[in-house]
This record gives C-alpha cells, structure tokens and sequence, in this order.
C-alpha cells in the first residue's frame, strides 16, 4: 500500500523555538525532499507573512522530479463572505494547485478561541473549501483539534470533516493538535472517522506526550494513507512526528511505500543536510538517523554484533545510509578497540602486540582523564599514531592569545597563530567571542592557505568538564569539541591542566580529521 507523505518543515517546523528560515534555506530545503522523493511538501503561509509570500512567486522556476507545492491557510474569517476574505483570495491566486486549509473540529475551540457558533464554524469549513474549489484547487482539509473534539462531541467533530468532504475536500487530516492523544485512541478515533467519509484519510501528529511518531504509525494502521509531519521531528512546542522515522519503519519494516525504494539509502544524508540548513543538531538517539542510533559500547554487544549483526541491530544501518559505531570506554573491552584498529589496520588480530600495546596506552589515558566514547575522530587519530601511520599536515610555531576588556559589557578576544606547512610559514590573526572561537578562526583562516577545503569545517558543540574539582583553579579538564563541514559532523577530544592548551589539542585533531579525510 502506498502512503502519501506531506512535509510541513517549512510551515509548523518554522513553528519550533530558535527557528528561522531565509527564503534561500526554504529553497534548498524543498530542493532536498524533492529529490529525496517526498511528494507533497508544505512550504508555508503566502497569506500570513511577505517571506512566504514571496517565496511562492519563486517557486514555478523550481525544476521539480516528484514533489508539489502546498500553501496553507485558514478558513475564511467569522461572519463575514468568502469572496471578501483577503487572505483566501491569495491561496486561490496562487499557482499552486493544491492548498492545505485548517478549520476548527472541537465545538469548545469554536466557542472559547474563535468565539463564535457551531454552526458559523461550519459555513466557514464549506464556503472555504467550495470556494478554493471552484478556483481550480486540490485541497486538504486539515482538521484541527479533531481528537480533543471527537472526546468532547463526536457528533460535531464527524459533522466538521463531513462538511469539509461535502465542500470538495479530497483529504480529510484528523489533527492531534495539543498532541494529548494515546496510540490507542488515535487508532480507534481514526477507524471510525475513516467510516464516515469517502475521501482519503491523514494523519498530523504533535509529539506533546512523546507518542507523535506512535501515533501516526496507529493511523496508518487505522486507515490512514495520508501522514503529515517534519523531517526530523521538530516544530511547535515538543515537535511534530518525525518523517525520517516514519518512512524508514512503514518502508522497511512494514512493506509499505512512502518514497520510491531507491531513494531510501540516503535518509540520513538528507536529514543531516536539512539539520544543517537549520543549524541544529540531530539528538543522537533518533532512531536510524541519529549518531548514536546504531552505536554499541558494552563489550558483549560489540562482540556480538561482530560476529552477527542482528544480535543488537534491527537493521542493517547501511539500508538507511547510517553507519555502525562501536564507542570507546572503559566497559567496552578488547573487542569494540579491536573493531576501531581492524577499520585502519585490518591485517592485524585481536591477539596481536599492536592490538595489546594500544589497549594498554588507552588504559592510561584514560586515567588521565582522556575520554574516547565521544570523541571517535581523536580516537582513530590516536591508532593511526601508534601504529605510526598518522599523517601530520601542519606544524604550529606559535600562538598567542589577546584579552583586553575595555570599559563595555561585551568585548572581543585576538588570537595570532603562526604554522608550518612543507617548510612553508603563516602567521595570520583573528577575532572570536572568546579564546577558543579566536584560535579556531586564526587556524582556521591560516590554514586555508594550504588547505582551501577548510574553510567549510565550522565548530558546532564546545564542552569543558572539570576532572578532579577538588583541584580547583588547578584541575585538569577535559574539553570536547564537535565539528561539521556541512556533510558529516566528528568530536575530537583534548586534556590539560589549561583550558586553553585542552582546547587547542581538540582543535588541531579536528582540523587534522578532516585534512585526512580528503586524502582518503
């Protein structure tokens, strides 16, 4: 069975806390699920805000291989005709053909937020959809409030999306808006409004009780063949359901057919690439997308899956574009550090000298208070040195950092670094917010001279842990620094009694990390 998908990043994913779309964000973000093979994408509000409004005149030059365009909007306003709302008349201008429209399916939302009469609420479901219509429109209807109205008034909630089905509706979208619904609701309330109309059923989840993505999956059991959510799950409040995880259980572990099945392999490219475009981080835990959603530490787990993957995977990562990782700690034992060096040096045993000699150094810097399990780009770098098969692609000479606090709250630091490369010298200087943002700048920006590819690696994550507070002032710490070139992201580690000399050791390890990743 085929389930058509519905992508609302741009439109309830713009909802989320701390984020913000430029129309070329926007732009490259549908270019993305377009070639991913999402076919419906919702790419905002051309009634309610100028950006939208604008981005839409753009969007009939967009070349597209499967993807339509929706525009959203509301019903028509209260006591007043369709014909003279401003802001339907834009949706029907449109040259998008098919416009998502949400009206209100809970008699308590009508009466406390819209402040009107049942039966008002109702003209205005039917005289916006006949209206668009009769405009030439595919419309959605999106049925807010839908489960919440269901348990407070069946009557009135079937009434709603009956309205909506007689107006010209071809989707009916039963909304779980304040995301209150259980699984087992959403399948039950979903069976029986599928029975009252003859139009396609959809499903929009909101993740307020952490059940969005259960609940889809529970419409879809029910009927459903229609699934709205966000690529990574994020949006108003607690998010929406996430599509990523959507489609790879309905397609992979269901049989059903969200995106055409080639495609399905460069889920976490895609993912990873509309996270960057936001400029967040996907949590490591999100299933088959996530960092950590294929990662092992405990020593049992990691000689298992070594020898037969399906002891601790359900998928093979590779059918999502993901990758296994086996984390480095001091429960992980002699199998997951053996798994790391078989990656660089593969013809060497478990038993092997090399093998007992890394693990006995790893034991001891780790009592220094270095710390592998998430730094896995320090952690190869430290085998490939002790193997002796590291590749040093600068030499620092020097560097000096600058402070100077002037008579105003905010102030900036200076950092000058002067490097090596093939017995060619650079010295440059940079400004940052701090000590560390001014020496990944200068390094940065001297290294570009030799190596241009840098200039697309940027920190993303800075963490300082005290080891022994007990210390004070003069405690060694642990500094962690994550960083991105836009394509995949790595954490580097570094340690010292001097934050700064921490920090400048993960620096050069993830400077290092990605040099060598260009010449693999």
């Amino acid at each position: 069975m085929k389930i058509e998908l519905l992508d609302t990043t741009l439109r309830d994913g713009a909802q989320g806390e701390g984020i913000s779309f430029s129309i070329k964000d926007k732009i490259n973000i549908i270019k993305a699920l377009d070639e991913f093979g999402i076919p419906l994408i919702e790419a905002g509000n051309p009634a309610s805000n100028p950006k939208d409004e604008t981005l839409f005149l753009r969007l009939s030059d967009l070349p597209s291989k499967t993807a339509r365009i929706v525009a959203f909007g509301s019903t028509r306003r209260k006591d007043i005709d369709v014909c003279s709302d401003e802001a339907v008349g834009k949706l029907a201008a449109l040259e998008s053909k098919i416009i998502a429209i949400f009206g209100k399916c809970s008699d308590t939302q009508v009466e406390k937020v819209l402040c009107t009469t049942k039966e008002e609420n109702l003209r205005m479901i039917f005289e916006t959809v006949a209206y668009l219509r009769q405009n030439g429109k595919e419309v959605i209807f999106d049925a807010e409030h839908f489960f919440d109205g269901y348990k407070s008034n069946t009557e009135y909630a079937l009434q709603a999306i009956r309205t909506a089905e007689n107006a010209g509706a071809k989707c009916i979208v039963l909304c779980d808006t304040n995301g209150g619904s259980f699984p087992d609701e959403i399948y039950e309330i979903t069976k029986r409004a599928a029975a009252h109309v003859n139009v396609k059923i959809g499903m929009h989840a909101h993740n307020d009780t952490g059940f969005a993505d259960a609940n889809a999956f529970s419409a879809v059991l029910a009927g459903a063949t229609h699934v709205q959510g966000t690529f990574i799950g994020f949006g108003e409040r607690c998010g929406n359901t996430n599509l990523a995880t959507i489609i790879a259980g309905l397609q992979l572990k269901r049989g059903y057919e969200c995106i055409p099945p080639e495609n399905i392999a460069s889920l976490t490219d895609t993912a990873r690439y509309i996270a960057e475009i936001i400029n967040m981080t996907i949590p490591r835990n999100t299933p088959y997308v996530g960092d950590g959603a294929f990662s092992h530490k405990g020593g049992m787990h990691i000689d298992g899956v070594n020898k037969f993957p399906a002891a601790y995977e359900h998928i093979d990562p590779a059918l999502v574009g993901n990758e296994r990782r086996f984390l480095v700690s001091e429960i992980s034992g002699r199998a997951s550090v053996y798994a790391k060096i078989k990656k660089i040096a593969p013809e060497l045993s478990k038993d092997s000298e090399e093998t007992t000699a890394i693990i006995s150094k790893l034991k001891k810097l780790e009592n220094e208070g270095f710390q592998y399990e998430g730094a896995d780009a320090s952690f190869e770098l430290f085998i490939r040195k002790e193997l002796g098969i590291e590749r040093h692609f600068f030499e620092l000479e020097q560097f000096k950092i600058i402070e100077e606090q002037p008579a105003i709250e905010d102030f900036s630091v200076s950092a000058i670094v002067k490097i090596k490369v093939d017995n060619k010298s650079e010295i440059t200087a940079a400004q940052g917010d701090g000590p560390v943002h001014a020496l990944d700048r200068a390094l940065r920006k001297a290294l570009e001279v030799f190596y241009p590819t840098i200039a697309k690696v940027h920190l993303i994550d800075y963490k300082v842990r005290v080891l022994d507070p007990r210390e004070a002032s003069a405690a060694r710490v642990r500094v962690l620094i994550s960083s991105t070139d836009g394509d995949r992201e790595w954490t580097t580690v570094g340690v010292s009694d001097d934050v700064i000399l921490a920090s400048w050791m993960a620096l050069v390890d993830s400077i290092e990390y990605r040099l060598l990743r260009d010449k693999k």
